[in-house]
Formats: C-alpha cells, sequence, structure tokens
C-alpha cells in the first residue's frame, strides 16, 4: 500500500513535533586567565539554555555577575566594572545550530560542531565551537572547551596589567540537559 506524499510529510512532521526541547537542569560556565604572572579562574552554576532536537538549534546564556572563585573580592570587581562591564553588558550568549545531525532519540556519544553568535561584551562573533553530546535517556550531556579572544570582544587590558591578565580565556562549559516534560 503506498502513502501519498502530502499524508507521509504530515506523519513525519507530526513525529518531530513530538520531539520535546531539551533545557538545562543543571550547568556549570568555568573560564580561565592563565597570564604570565597570575591565574585567575571563575565560575557560575548559572549556566541557561536549550536545545532543539527538530531544528538543531541551540542557545545559551550566562548573567556575567554570577561568576565566583575570583581570587579575591576586589578581583571579581574589576572584572565586572573594568573589564565586563556587566551593568551595560550583563550577560553573554550563544546562539546558532548544531552542524551535524544528532540522534537524540537513542544513547550515544557524538562529536559535533556548534556554529553560532557568541557574543560577549556587547560584541558578536561568529564561531564554530567543537563540543561533546552524550544522549542517554530523557536527558544530553554537553561538554566544550574553546578560547576566546579578548581583541574580539573589543575588551582590553591595561599595560599596567597586561602580564596578569591573558589575551585569550580558555572556556570549559559542561551542562545536563533533561527533556522538557
Amino acid at each position: 500500500m503506498r502513502i501519498p506524499l502530502c499524508s507521509l510529510l504530515i506523519i513525519i512532521s507530526g513525529i518531530a513535533a513530538a520531539q520535546k526541547k531539551f533545557t538545562i537542569s543543571q550547568g556549570t560556565i568555568k573560564f580561565a586567565s592563565k597570564a604570565q604572572l597570575e591565574l585567575i579562574q571563575a565560575n557560575s552554576n548559572q549556566l541557561q539554555g536549550i536545545i532543539n532536537p527538530t531544528s538543531n538549534q541551540f542557545a545559551f546564556l550566562v548573567n556575567i555577575k554570577s561568576f565566583q572563585g575570583f581570587n579575591s573580592g576586589l578581583q571579581r570587581q574589576h572584572f565586572n566594572e573594568n573589564y565586563m562591564e556587566s551593568e551595560k553588558f550583563p550577560v553573554a550568549k550563544f546562539s546558532g545550530k548544531i552542524i551535524e545531525q544528532v540522534n537524540f532519540t537513542t544513547d550515544n556519544t557524538i562529536e559535533v560542531r556548534a556554529k553560532g553568535e557568541l557574543e560577549i561584551h556587547g560584541q558578536k562573533q561568529i564561531r564554530i565551537i567543537k563540543a561533546k553530546i552524550t544522549v542517554k535517556g530523557n536527558q544530553l550531556a554537553v561538554e566544550a572547551h574553546f578560547l576566546v579572544p579578548l581583541s574580539d570582544h573589543s575588551i582590553t587590558i591595561p599595560k599596567i596589567v597586561s602580564q596578569k591578565i591573558a589575551t585569550e580565556i580558555e572556556v570549559d562549559i559542561n551542562a545536563l540537559l533533561s527533556q522538557e516534560p
């Protein structure tokens, strides 16, 4: 028995619509500035994000003021006021589309490339960031490690502290996403 093309498209679109989005239930973003004279590290457990398995689109964001773990309170204050200007630019965002096809219905692990717009300090850059996605049941684990050149986002470092702050910041993301009920 042949199914008319129109009916087949309706069935396929119904299956795709039945796939619910994955949202972050636990997420951590860490950064490290490994300069000649100083190591600065901070993290936030307030990473937010969503992945749409139907379209492979994603969006992640973090409130800049949520970063903790600096070497001192003064260092955190300088980070927010002088470098990130977090009153003016309160969030960092990365949104776009996963390039590779991911089977979100079968347990598996896949290396992917996420292409999208990375916005930090009000400056947007198109980036391709490699990540690992592990699908297990109704959950996804996402891991990524990448570098962010400060110059790409108009973050300037005064010469007096140039040996204490790296020009490229290492970023690590670990997130557990759960499928919406």
